[in-house]
């Protein structure tokens, strides 16, 4: 999987707005299988436009590793999975709860380039990741 690292060099070589959108795209598109099974309104995440599902697997720990898997049925949209997955996917619970996805995208520029459809389901996205993670500390505790 592409580290967020990666994204943001590849991010600021691309100059062109449509060559940054191919780039997303592609991102969704290396985006490992997602379950059939996992295909379910349990998984899926609440104020998307497009369908996005979103896994959780938590580890051992008073402060566990989050592992998530997403998919969405929408190009674009299972790119914006792709890069929040590598921003959160495989940190602590506490990390995830720290970081702060909004400076993420204002960074890539993504704040200003999305629909206000696709930036609220993006920001849905997050708040699901974030409340995972706390549940996640809340566990452990």
């Amino acid at each position: 999987m592409t580290t967020i690292e990666a994204i943001r060099d590849d991010f600021a070589f691309l100059d062109e707005w449509e060559d940054r959108y191919r780039y997303v795209i592609d991102l969704g598109a290396a985006l490992p299988p997602f379950p059939d099974e996992s295909r379910i309104e349990t998984y899926r995440v609440p104020g998307c436009v497009s369908q996005v599902w979103l896994t959780t697997k938590i580890g051992d720990g008073p402060d566990p590793v989050v592992e998530f898997r997403g998919d969405s049925d929408a190009h674009i949209v299972r790119g914006l999975v792709a890069i929040m997955l590598a921003l959160f996917s495989g940190r602590r619970a506490s990390e995830i709860g720290a970081t702060d996805a909004e400076a993420l995208l204002r960074e890539l520029g993504l704040d200003e380039h999305l629909t206000p459809q696709r930036a609220n389901g993006l920001r849905s996205m997050v708040k699901r990741i974030k409340r995972d993670a706390e549940a996640a500390l809340k566990q452990t505790a």
